[in-house]
């Protein structure tokens, strides 16, 4: 009987122990990283190149644990503007820009740098805008290479018609520059020069068209782009001109590869996009992180220095296609597709 009661009494003190015991907290979770959020402002997707760069930026940005929302302009400077102030309502870190205009979106970007939001330019300078990065490639020199090919292959008095790019496009006056940086000093003669508003390839058909049935001559023709190229060779063939006339353009467009091996288009100017795309993600990266970035120098947006990386473009020629298939820009078979490899028809 002593021994129950004994037993009882150790049990009951053990109990009140128990319940005299602070209650014990569940671990708490590990929260997860908030994901960095970038927004791509795209002017349109009119250029083929433009979808490569989206793609390419998207890949990389996601492999560093980026997430990216994608907006289309479709070539209207006030729908990007929306877009953009949309991209500062949504609180991105990073804003990465396709302008639309060069001198229209410096008020927004500068709403998102108060903001708190980094802003790249991406391919196109934004003027007087402040930007944390402008990455491009070397656009000046993409002029003096076009220059550098119509002089190669033009009678030394030929005449040369410039049908540029969009007026909107900063590149455009930058690809201006050089080019005649080389043409003026020879003796070749720049009859006239007309723009693509807002990139519309067709405007090179109808313009080189229009001047040559007005009885205008031609011996050479610096396209904006492959894709004003194509239809400048378009006008040109109509009036069995193509393979005459020397036409240069930029991008190496598949289309433009081709034509160059078949002989209606002299040269191409290639611009690596993945290394372009690549690195401006791994900077909008770095710029949501840390703020830090590498640069190799600066470039004068019209009112202060602004961080710059400017990439190298490369000639593309019949003679040095291969460039373009050992990078894997575009396939050898379908560069070829209606010659052979050694380039007979």
């Amino acid at each position: 009987m002593k021994k129950r009661l004994l037993s009882l009494l150790v049990c009951l003190g053990l109990m009140a122990g128990c319940s005299a015991a602070e209650p014990q907290e569940a671990p708490s979770e590990p929260q997860p990283e908030k994901k960095i959020q970038i927004g791509l402002s795209f002017d349109s997707f009119v250029i083929e190149r433009w979808q490569r760069d989206r793609d390419a930026f998207v890949a990389r940005a996601r492999e560093l644990g980026a997430e990216v929302n994608v907006q289309n302009a479709n070539g209207d400077v006030e729908e990007q503007i929306a877009q953009i102030e949309y991209l500062i309502e949504k609180d991105m870190d990073v804003i990465v820009i396709v302008a639309v205009d060069s001198q229209r979106l410096a008020d927004t970007v500068k709403q998102a740098k108060r903001e708190g939001i980094r802003v790249i330019a991406y391919d196109r300078l934004i003027r007087d805008a402040g930007v944390d990065l402008y990455i491009s490639f070397d656009n000046e020199r993409i002029g003096e290479m076009m220059g550098e090919s119509i002089v190669a292959n033009t009678p030394e008095d030929g005449k040369v018609f410039m049908m540029c790019g969009s007026p909107e496009d900063n590149n455009v006056s930058l690809v201006e520059k050089g080019f005649h940086s080389v043409v003026d000093r020879t003796d070749l003669e720049i009859v006239e020069t007309a723009y693509a508003d807002n990139w519309l390839a067709e405007i090179g058909f109808t313009t080189i068209g229009d001047y040559l049935d007005s009885g205008g001559e031609l011996d050479a023709v610096m396209c904006g782009n492959d894709d004003i190229a194509s239809q400048v060779i378009r006008a040109l063939s109509e009036r069995r001109l193509a393979g005459e006339v020397c036409v240069v353009g930029q991008d190496a467009d598949l289309g433009g590869c081709q034509r160059i091996v078949e002989g209606t288009q002299t040269m191409t100017v290639y611009k690596s996009i993945e290394k372009l795309a690549m690195r401006a993600a791994e900077n909008a990266v770095a710029l949501a992180r840390d703020g830090e970035i590498k640069t190799g120098g600066t470039y004068f947006d019209g009112t202060q220095e602004v961080p710059y990386i400017g990439l190298e473009p490369i000639a593309v020629t019949a003679s040095n296609m291969q460039v373009i298939i050992d990078d894997g820009y575009h396939l050898e078979e379908d560069i070829y597709l209606n010659v052979n490899r050694a380039g007979v028809p």
